[in-house]
């Protein structure tokens, strides 16, 4: 699963990067720069972060993490749909609708897994190489409380681990191509044989990695600390050699 994840990016090099337009909500017509967007070193679920649609034009805006289906009682419903396994958006009632229809880019600089060491679980910063901003796929829905309160919200889709990850956690998020994105974006798009070779772990060559300290364990810390090195012994994959070299 993905638990944690950060965006460090500032907005005009995501801008660049993913080519939305700069208004988070065309009814309210604010700009982007009006939210005061700041880059975050540790974002958990329950809280907003940067999600990029398209309606026949790339639209950015904030949701809340954990997704809520339109059809939920309780918004609480969202603590269990952070992440959404790839294999399966197709079948799961809380997805399937969303898979065909309401597809995001959900923006991150890297994000953290946990490798179990006896009693002690150690976190690292995965990321690409040069920790360039990526997109990971997602899945959105609007809810509805009982008393109007309207929730936009998003998980994160997720697959096997490849040889990176593998030592370190059985599942990973999906992370797109720039080629990819534009036909996971791709409004017209419903076919899900087609979706779902999408879902494949990013190539190992591409990544890289390295342990972190304890502070990200909790959301109150959230500054640039949460993504700096600490002294480490690399994980080493099957072949024996290291893994982490970022």
């Amino acid at each position: 699963m993905c638990g944690r994840y950060a965006l460090t990016s500032n907005l005009d090099a995501l801008q660049a990067r993913f080519k939305f337009e700069a208004r988070f909500d065309l009814e309210a017509r604010y700009e982007a720069h009006d939210l005061g967007y700041q880059p975050r070193y540790n974002i958990a679920p329950t809280q907003k972060s940067l999600v990029v649609t398209n309606d026949g034009s790339r639209r950015c805006e904030e949701m809340r993490w954990g997704l809520v289906p339109f059809w939920a009682k309780d918004i609480k419903i969202g603590y269990r749909m952070i992440n959404a396994v790839g294999e399966t958006l197709s079948t799961k009632p809380a997805f399937r609708a969303a898979y065909k229809k309401r597809r995001c880019l959900v923006l991150a600089n890297g994000f953290f897994e946990w490798r179990k060491d006896g009693k002690a679980r150690i976190p690292f910063y995965l990321h690409l190489g040069g920790q360039p901003p990526f997109a990971f796929a997602g899945l959105w829905e609007t809810w509805r409380s009982g008393d109007g309160e309207t929730v936009k919200s998003f998980t994160i889709v997720t697959t096997k681990p490849n040889k990176l990850i593998e030592p370190i956690h059985n599942r990973m998020p999906v992370i797109l191509s720039q080629e990819t994105e534009a036909l996971w974006l791709d409004p017209m798009t419903e076919d899900t044989e087609i979706l779902d070779k999408l879902l494949r772990p990013a190539p190992v060559g591409d990544m890289a990695g390295y342990q972190v300290s304890q502070m990200v364990n909790s959301p109150r810390d959230s500054g640039p600390e949460c993504i700096q090195r600490v002294e480490s012994v690399e994980p080493a994959a099957s072949s024996g050699a290291p893994l982490f070299n970022g």
